[in-house]
C-alpha cells in the first residue's frame, strides 16, 4: 500500500507546477492594461460602423418630417413682364397704333390644416400708347384680390391634412427605435465577442498548462527510463502527449488572434494591429431570471415590437387618407378684389381701397371620376395593409414570448451547467492527482496519466465554455428585455 507521504508528494508537485505556470500564461495572454467590458461597449458605441450607418436613417427621418411640415409653409410668387405691340386698329382709320405694357404681379398663398388654400394677389401694370383717343396715357392699373378655396368632401378636415406630418413623426419614432435596436444588438454582440475572447485566452492558458504537464511527464519518463523504472513505450507515449499538447497550443493561439480580430471589428475602425489588454469574466453569480418580469420588460422596451406598433399607427393614417380620397371632390370657393386706374402709380395705389372698382365671386365645384374604381382600390389596399400589420404585430408578440421563454431557460440551464462543470473540473483535478500519484508510486502507466491529463484539460475547457455560455445567455436575455441600456447607462434620443 502506498504511504500517505508518497501520496502527498505528487499533490505538492502539481500545485507548484500550476503556480509557476499561471503567471507566465497570464503574461503571454494579456498585452496591456485591463480592458473592461464597459470600455468595449463605449468604444463600440463611438466607432461601430453599423451604428454610424443606422444614424443616417434617423437623420433622413427627421428631414422627412421637416419636408412634410414644409407643405404648410406660405409660398411667395413674383412675376414681372414688359411687352410692345404695334398694329392697325380694326374698324378705325388709325394706323400704326403702338402700345407698351409693363406688368408686375406679386402673391402669397397659404395652405391651412383644414385643407383650405388662401391666396392674396396684387398687380400693378402700366400701359402707354400713341392712340390719341386714349383718356389716360400712360394708364396705371392696380388690383388686390383675396381668394379662398375649401374642400368639403375629399381632402377636407384637420386629421387628413395633418396625416402626412403625423406619419412623418411616427417615421422619426420608428427610426429612433431601429437605432435603439441596433444599439442593443451591438451591445449584445460586443458582450459575446468579449466573452469569447476571455474563453480563447483562458483556453490558451489551459492548453499551455497541459503542455507544461506533458513536458514534465516526458522528462520524468526519460529519467525513469534511465533508472530502469520506465520503458521505451512510456517515453514514446509521453512524447506523443507533448506533441499533441503543442498542437493544441497552436490552435488555441490562432483562436485568440481570431477572437481579438472579432472584438476589434466591433469596437474599432481599421485597428486590427491594436493591442487588447487583459479581459476577464464578471465574478458575480447571476441571479435566476423571472419569466414574467423579463417578458414585461421585453413588451415595454423591445424596439421591434414598438416599431410595429408605430407602423400600425402609420397605416391607420394611410387608411384615413384613403377614405377621404374615396369621396367626390366638392370645393367651395370665394374671392373678393379691388382695382383702380389712374395717371400714376401712387394715385392708382391710393385709390385702390376706396375706388369704385371691385369684384367678388362665389363658386362651388364638383368633380368625381366615373365609378371611382381607382380610389376604391386604393382604399382596399390601405385596409389590407392595416390588417396585414395587425397580424404581423401578433406574430412579433408571439415570437417575443417564445424568445423570452427560450432566453430565460437558457440562463437557467447554463447556471446549472456552470455549477456542474465546476464540480466536474474539481473531480478531474482529483482524478489526475490520484493517477499521477499512482504513477509516481509505480502503480500506473504514462498512458493512463495522459488520459487523466486530457480529461482534466477537457473539464477545464468545458467549465470555461459553460461560464461563457452563461454570460452570453444573459446578454441575449438583456437584449430582449432592453435592460442592457440601463445596465451600461446608455441613453438614446426619444
Amino acid at each position: 500500500m502506498m504511504s500517505l507521504k508518497a501520496f502527498r508528494l505528487p499533490l505538492l508537485s502539481l500545485a507548484a507546477a500550476v503556480a509557476a505556470f499561471v503567471p507566465a500564461a497570464s503574461a503571454a495572454a494579456a498585452t496591456g492594461p485591463e480592458l473592461t467590458l464597459e470600455d468595449c461597449i463605449a468604444r463600440a458605441l463611438e466607432k461601430n460602423f453599423t451604428l454610424r450607418i443606422q444614424s443616417f436613417d434617423s437623420a433622413n427621418a427627421r428631414e422627412a418630417l421637416t419636408a412634410s411640415e414644409a407643405g404648410f409653409d406660405p409660398t411667395l410668387t413674383l412675376r414681372t413682364s414688359r411687352s410692345f405691340n404695334q398694329a392697325d386698329v380694326a374698324a378705325t382709320t388709325l394706323t400704326g397704333t403702338r402700345s407698351e405694357l409693363s406688368d408686375t404681379r406679386v402673391g402669397i398663398s397659404q395652405r391651412l390644416t383644414s385643407g383650405a388654400t388662401v391666396n392674396l394677389n396684387g398687380s400693378l401694370n402700366r400701359n402707354e400708347t400713341n392712340n390719341t383717343f386714349s383718356t389716360l396715357n400712360p394708364a396705371y392699373n392696380a388690383d388686390l384680390s383675396l381668394s379662398v378655396s375649401q374642400p368639403l368632401l375629399k381632402n377636407a378636415g384637420f386629421a387628413v391634412n395633418k396625416a402626412a406630418i403625423n406619419r412623418a413623426e411616427l417615421g422619426v419614432t420608428r427610426a429612433g427605435l431601429d437605432f435603439r435596436g441596433q444599439i442593443l444588438q451591438v451591445v449584445r454582440n460586443t458582450e459575446a465577442s468579449y466573452y469569447n475572447l476571455v474563453f480563447a485566452r483562458e483556453q490558451l492558458k489551459v492548453r499551455r498548462m497541459s503542455l507544461a504537464l506533458a513536458e514534465r511527464l516526458f522528462e520524468e519518463n526519460k529519467t525513469r527510463k534511465n533508472t530502469g523504472v520506465a520503458t521505451d513505450l512510456d517515453v514514446l507515449q509521453a512524447e506523443v502527449g507533448v506533441a499533441n499538447a503543442r498542437r493544441s497550443v497552436l490552435e488555441a493561439e490562432k483562436l485568440v488572434r481570431d477572437r481579438q480580430d472579432d472584438l476589434l471589428n466591433l469596437i474599432g475602425q481599421f485597428e486590427f494591429d491594436s493591442a487588447l489588454g487583459e479581459v476577464r469574466l464578471p465574478a458575480d453569480r447571476p441571479a435566476i431570471p423571472d419569466f414574467a418580469a423579463s417578458y414585461q420588460l421585453a413588451r415595454s422596451n423591445q424596439p421591434e415590437y414598438q416599431s410595429v406598433e408605430a407602423s400600425l399607427k402609420q397605416l391607420e393614417l394611410d387608411l384615413l387618407t384613403a377614405r377621404s380620397a374615396n369621396r367626390p371632390s366638392l370645393d367651395l370657393g370665394g374671392a373678393v378684389g379691388h382695382n383702380a386706374r389712374d395717371r400714376s402709380t401712387g394715385r392708382a395705389l391710393n385709390r385702390l381701397p376706396d375706388g369704385d372698382g371691385y369684384s367678388w365671386q362665389v363658386d362651388l365645384s364638383l368633380s368625381m371620376p366615373w365609378g371611382m374604381r381607382g380610389d376604391r382600390a386604393r382604399l382596399r389596399i390601405a385596409q389590407n395593409n392595416l390588417e396585414r400589420e395587425q397580424s404581423r404585430l401578433q406574430q412579433v408578440e408571439q415570437n417575443l414570448l417564445a424568445q423570452v421563454r427560450a432566453a430565460v431557460r437558457a440562463v437557467e440551464t447554463n447556471l446549472e451547467s456552470a455549477d456542474i462543470s465546476a464540480k466536474a473540473t474539481e473531480l478531474s483535478v482529483r482524478q489526475y492527482e490520484l493517477e499521477k500519484a499512482r504513477f509516481d508510486a509505480g502503480l500506473s502507466t504514462s498512458r493512463l496519466v495522459l488520459e487523466a491529463q486530457d480529461a482534466l484539460e477537457r473539464a477545464r475547457v468545458s467549465e470555461l465554455q459553460a461560464k461563457v455560455n452563461l454570460r452570453t445567455a444573459i446578454a441575449d436575455l438583456q437584449r430582449l428585455e432592453g435592460s442592457s441600456l440601463a445596465r451600461y447607462n446608455i441613453r438614446t434620443e426619444e
